[in-house]
């Protein structure tokens, strides 16, 4: 057995080891994952669906039909502009909290307000949407607590709107945010900010020159975790955007939900995952950069 023999075989040992751990993840991918899409995409390419028992054939129209139908396209674009500034909030929210959470707060401190910081994922999610519904609308909580505390009256009402979509959705994402920068953080050793402290760095400096490009690798991590499932988002916008919140992720859920169109659905679903895809891909350098 010559050298390359030697080293191929100590590759192989460690991953044949691994396989048995590896395999039950795998096969539920396969089942819990590729399955269903794999019968997605065999929908989007139907003219009608087997289920009713009417005839059908193989078509592309239902992806003819978003670039035939401007509707589609507009809404696309405002589900990306709504992921992006959801995206943005953020992150100027969850980076000083994890920052906080990471160099500042010890001890119990810490533990409770990362307590506070994951709090939303022990709750449903419908239940934190109509919380919201009930603190932004008409004579609610937010409501009620300003006009006794201020010596005038006001009437806040922003149930059905744009920005009460953007606040129910960085409320249920914000918390990606912080634990992915917190991660980042933490590791940065403290040693370096305080040289850099005692070299005469300002604070702004330190935080420009060291700690945003050690805790990129987080902060491009959050931003995806965000990014990708409020684009396809509909709960939040369907239910504190009212007639406002149709975007694109709506109108997918209302062809399987509503109209029972689910050619048309699997179509348009894969048509944004395509794009995601794409964005992902043309800001890979941009982040592989970054990182």
């Amino acid at each position: 057995m010559d050298v390359a023999d030697i080293a191929y075989s100590a590759h192989r040992s460690p991953m044949r080891k691994a396989l048995p751990l590896l395999l039950p993840a795998y096969v539920w991918l396969v089942i819990a994952i590729f399955l269903p899409l794999s019968a997605m995409v065999f929908f989007s390419f139907m003219s009608d669906l087997p289920l009713s028992g009417k005839d059908w054939s193989f078509t592309l129209a239902n992806y003819q039909a978003f670039f035939s139908t401007g509707i589609y396209i507009t809404l696309l674009g405002s589900s990306l502009r709504l992921g992006l500034e959801v995206t943005f909030w953020c992150l100027l929210i969850g980076f000083p909290a994890a920052y906080v959470l990471a160099k500042v707060l010890k001890g119990r401190a810490r533990e409770a307000v990362f307590l506070l910081v994951i709090l939303p994922f022990w709750s449903n999610g419908l239940v934190r949407i109509f919380s919201w519904a009930m603190v932004l609308r008409e004579g609610g909580i937010l409501d009620t607590v300003l006009n006794s505390i201020l010596p005038f009256r006001i009437s806040i009402d922003l149930m059905y709107s744009y920005p009460a979509i953007i606040i129910g959705l960085v409320h249920s994402y914000v918390p990606y945010v912080v634990l992915t920068c917190y991660l980042s953080l933490q590791a940065i050793d403290d040693s370096l900010i305080e040289a850099a402290r005692s070299l005469g760095a300002s604070r702004l400096r330190v935080l420009r020159k060291i700690i945003l490009p050690l805790a990129m690798p987080g902060i491009v991590a959050g931003a995806v975790l965000i990014f990708v499932p409020v684009v396809g988002s509909f709960m939040e916008p369907r239910i504190l955007g009212g007639r406002t919140g149709t975007f694109y992720g709506t109108v997918i859920e209302d062809q399987f939900v509503a109209v029972f169109n689910w050619q048309l659905g699997a179509a348009l679903s894969f048509i944004l995952l395509g794009v995601v895809l794409v964005i992902l891909g043309a800001a890979s350098p941009i982040m592989r950069r970054a990182q």
